[in-house]
């Protein structure tokens, strides 16, 4: 049957268990395995799809970048994912400022296609660098500038759909005489019309829904269906306004139609010059308080970050330097916006708002933040939700609450009451996200793998639910209904607005095929969850040490769904390669995450890694490490992979290319006795066919000595005289020694020139390319001989330095979750630093000057290495090459180059790896003009940028070595 449903379609149809099991969550906390995802190419594909679900009685559940919180896009029928095809801008009026797109657009890259215009389009949600235009229709979106501009319904102007006969149907502002006009006929479109006007004009039900839907004045409002937005129309009121039934859809989570494309109403960029106050405080309460008082100083942003989400940020590398403006150890912080078109009239905005929380009380400091620095802390303030995962255990803070909406002057007493609640539960509840919409994202913290949090889950759910009716706002203020609370909608609204709700969703969808179990006839909120309750939670031993989250299987867990790795190039940052190239969810760090979880609790095989599922998810993955950083849960996508391989390895024996690649050390040790007969036949067409190398490749050149060699012949004329600055350990890693040798002789002499005794001693190799390929119990073997070496001879006195990022990284990365002398793994640690990081230091305290090096003038671009950007810093290469007077360095925004040690080499990777080149670095490369100086730090970086664009790279320290008085 799907079979053949899947030969029919333009698209592609999967219904495999790898991808169901990826696509049976989404960033809620609900699981239910579909029994397909469909990638539909055209809206004949969506027509074939809706007449296999009628004729065959299951469900279409629509989904885009799939962050949705209360699980709209979880069901056990078709996920139709229009991320990967519904992509384009259809139609564009500079004039009128309307767009037309499809749903799969990204909401940050339609406004990159606006600015040139003077046009955004204006509902900003934290997940805007990857939600789609479709998913904020569909749960009618806000963000942090609603308070100014409104939310998704009030810019959406038509709606072109595919409705459950097969129809399409656009729906559109329309005159009464065309509405009456389209009520005429026997068409589904026509009954669906005849059903509002029966239903709406009514004067009974007109009443019941002015008394029990939320006040009017809270635009944040979200539950049900918007039939009171449609009695604001002149067909039943006495205003002018046209009738537009995209309104009714907007914020129906596509139980209603398919929708095909949307037209927008943008708005004019805001003022040019803002000011970010930053308003610390002692006590939540006090900061609702001062809510009241900030709102009436027109406000372009009112948000509130408290503590616990404050305390995430500490535990995240990317997030920890957006810290800058945090000052003690405040209860939350209201991040303030004041906006006009000069510098000079915000900062007197900004001054009047601080003046008047002070002349109130409000707060202990105001940090007045401009510039790129409002970026950070926005970013800081939308890292939130994802950071939330970090909280180490299977205590999480959990969506159910976290969307409701009251008036403002409501707050300050709907959140102290709330609190009150909170405490009776022993609960310290999470507070963060849009104060002055009166919205603030509520999370209880609780334990959704046993029953007595999951009764609590319902119970503090639906208490909430009843204060929230209590101030009349709305439970759902922009996350939507989804499973979490459409259950509790007939509370919210009355059991007769609900019929009415129903009697819609008939009108519109007789058999139910659009998206089952939302808004009406709604599933249990406290069932399906991602947890089987009170579980026995399996064992699962590896050689890697992940207690830093209490096991593996709660390292995948950290995940909670966010996406974060599904942003565009466009949105910066390295995060992730492989989904970048393919476009496909199955290449996420979400979709790993999620895979390993799945397959790690519910296989009943003895060695539960043993997956054709999981090598296949874990395939594309290029261990760059970004995830570890960029990712808001901190998900080491690269450990767990490592830690995969090993054990799939254990029941399936590795090729004779992987046995090579993970040994390379081994054998380009006896490839240096004939380095050119071995650089002969490794380059060899034959030798790459018969390995499954890629015949496009160059192979890297074996060095005519080794770096060991070379230091043993010249170690006495290097150690000659004194050494003001002391002595440090360079480590001779296995691609600087073999490949990349010249490199190696410019650090000691560059190191030995500036007044340092450089010692190399006889230490193994890094175990890099063991990691990488699964071969922990080798690499285990060589981290701690490399510890137990180095342990009582690195110090603060003596660092030890390394060359290639990748190399000398792992002793602050893999080197402590696989050594057995951990505390001396922590401790070395410490004092081991790339050599970008130890000259910037260096430079600092003094110890390096700038009289050591010419004057010459050089621009010199810098690609640095993902790991590197990861667990490291960029900063330290470009203060490093800044130190010459006349270099000017800029670091290029690229992300991963594709090479990713051995990947880029393997035959089957060879596309995918140069597509992820082309993706920004190469494009920037190429753009470089000849007499700049590109820098790039990674050996595989420098060979990918020869491979891709034809150009030379050099590493930093031969391009600062250079410039050597």
């Amino acid at each position: 049957m799907l079979q053949n449903l899947s030969n029919s379609l333009s698209g592609e149809l999967f219904f495999d268990d790898l991808l169901k099991s990826i696509y049976a969550t989404d960033a809620s906390v609900y699981r239910k395995i579909p029994l397909a995802v469909a990638y539909p190419k055209n809206t004949e594909d969506i027509q074939t799809l809706i007449a296999f679900a009628t004729k065959n009685k299951i469900s279409l559940i629509p989904r885009t970048a799939g962050t949705s919180l209360a699980g709209q896009c979880v069901g056990d029928g078709i996920v139709v994912d229009v991320s990967k095809h519904f992509t384009k801008i259809v139609a564009f009026d500079e004039y009128l400022k309307t767009i037309t797109v499809q749903p799969g657009i990204i909401r940050d890259e339609l406004n990159l296609f606006l600015k040139p215009f003077g046009l955004f389009f204006s509902p900003d949600t934290s997940t805007t660098n990857r939600c789609m235009i479709g998913g904020m229709v569909g749960n009618n979106s806000s963000g942090t500038t609603s308070i100014k501009y409104g939310v998704t319904r009030d810019k959406v102007l038509a709606l072109k759909t595919i409705l459950s006969d097969g129809s399409e149907v656009t729906f559109e502002a329309l005159t009464n005489e065309e509405f009456q006009l389209k009520k005429r006929g026997s068409t589904l479109e026509s009954a669906i019309y005849n059903t509002i006007y029966n239903e709406l004009s009514n004067p009974e039900i007109q009443q019941e829904i002015e008394k029990e839907f939320p006040k009017v004045s809270i635009h944040r409002r979200n539950t049900g269906y918007a039939v009171d937005e449609l009695l604001k129309s002149s067909i039943f009121s006495a205003s002018e306004k046209k009738i537009n039934i995209a309104k009714l859809l907007c914020g129906s989570e596509g139980t209603l139609a398919f929708t095909t494309q949307i037209t927008l109403q943008l708005d004019n960029l805001p003022p040019t010059e803002s000011v970010l106050v930053a308003a610390h405080f002692n006590s939540i309460q006090e900061s609702m308080e001062a809510v009241v008082i900030a709102m009436k100083h027109n406000l372009f942003m009112c948000e509130l970050m408290d503590k616990t989400i404050l305390d995430c940020t500490k535990n995240n590398r990317e997030q920890l330097k957006n810290r800058f403006f945090v000052e003690g150890d405040p209860k939350a912080i209201l991040m303030l916006e004041v906006k006009s078109d000069t510098i000079t009239e915000t900062q007197k905005l900004a001054d009047a708002l601080i003046a008047d929380l002070q002349k109130h009380n409000f707060g202990y400091t105001y940090p007045k933040l401009i510039g790129e620095n409002i970026h950070k802390a926005i970013n800081l303030r939308k890292a939130g939700l994802g950071l939330l995962g970090n909280i180490v255990g299977d205590r999480k803070a959990v969506a159910c609450i976290e969307d409701t909406a009251v008036e403002v002057v409501d707050l300050p007493n709907y959140i102290s009451e709330f609190s009150a609640m909170m405490a009776k539960y022993g609960q310290d509840a999470v507070y963060y996200a849009h104060a002055g919409a009166g919205e603030i994202h509520l999370r209880p913290i609780l334990n959704l793998k046993k029953d007595d949090d999951v009764v609590l889950f319902r119970t503090i759910t639906t208490e909430v639910a009843k204060l929230v009716k209590k101030y009349k706002g709305s439970l759902s203020g922009e996350h939507g209904d989804g499973i979490v609370r459409a259950e509790f909608i007939p509370l919210m609204i009355g059991e007769k607005n609900y019929d009415l709700l129903k009697r819609i969703k008939i009108a519109f969808d007789p058999n139910t095929i659009f998206n089952k179990g939302k808004i009406v006839n709604a599933f249990q909120m406290d069932q399906s969850l991602r947890y089987e309750i009170d579980r026995t939670e399996p064992i699962i031993e590896t050689i890697q040490d992940f207690s830093d989250s209490q096991g593996i299987l709660r390292t995948a867990e950290k995940c909670n769904g966010s996406g974060d790795c599904r942003k565009p190039v466009s949105a910066g940052g390295t995060m992730c390669p492989s989904y970048r190239a393919t476009k496909n969810e199955k290449d996420t760090t979400r979709a790993r995450a999620n895979a390993l979880r799945e397959f790690l609790t519910n296989s009943d095989k003895i060695n539960k890694f043993d997956s054709e599922e999981l090598k296949d998810v874990f395939d594309l993955c290029l261990s760059c490490k970004a995830c570890a950083s960029e990712c808001p849960s901190n998900v080491d996508i690269a450990a767990l992979k490592a830690e995969f391989l090993y054990q799939y390895q254990k029941a399936n024996k590795p090729s004779l290319r992987t046995h090579l690649f993970a040994n390379n050390n081994k054998y380009n040790k006896l490839g240096s006795m004939l380095p050119f007969a071995t650089n002969l036949l490794l380059d060899s067409y034959i030798t790459k066919k018969v390995l499954g190398i890629a015949t496009q490749r160059s192979i890297p050149k074996l060095y005519k000595t080794t770096l060991k060699k070379w230091y043993k012949l010249n170690v006495e004329k290097l150690q000659k005289g004194t050494f003001e600055n002391g002595e440090v350990y360079l480590f001779c890693d296995e691609f600087t020694n073999y490949y990349d040798v010249t490199i190696g002789i410019d650090t000691v002499e560059l190191l030995t020139k500036l007044g340092y005794k450089v010692l190399i001693i006889n230490h193994d190799e890094s175990g890099r390319s063991f990691i990488s390929k699964g071969y922990l119990d080798e690499a285990k073997v060589v981290i701690d001989k490399n510890i137990e070496l180095f342990k009582d001879k690195i110090s603060e006195k003596t660092p030890l330095i390394g060359i290639e990022p990748s190399a000398i990284l792992g002793f602050r990365d893999e080197y402590i979750r696989l050594a057995d002398d951990k505390i001396s793994a922590k401790k070395l640690a410490l004092n081991t630093f790339t050599i970008e990081e130890f000259i910037k230091k260096e430079f600092e305290k003094g110890a390096i000057k700038v009289s050591s090096f010419k004057n010459t003038t050089k621009e010199i671009k810098i690609h640095v290495h993902c790991q590197q950007k990861s667990l490291s810093t960029t900063e330290a290469t470009f203060v490093m090459l800044n130190i010459p007077t006349n270099y000017k360095p800029t670091i290029l925004n690229t992300g991963c180059c594709g090479m990713a040690g051995s990947f880029g080499y393997e035959n089957e990777h060879y596309n995918i790896s140069m597509q992820v080149g082309e993706d920004t670095l190469f494009p920037k490369v190429r753009n470089t003009p000849i007499e700049i100086e590109i820098s790039a730090s990674g050996t595989s970086c420098r060979h990918q940028i020869m491979d891709g664009t034809k150009r030379t790279s050099k590493h930093p320290v031969s391009i600062l070595k250079e410039a050597l008085v």
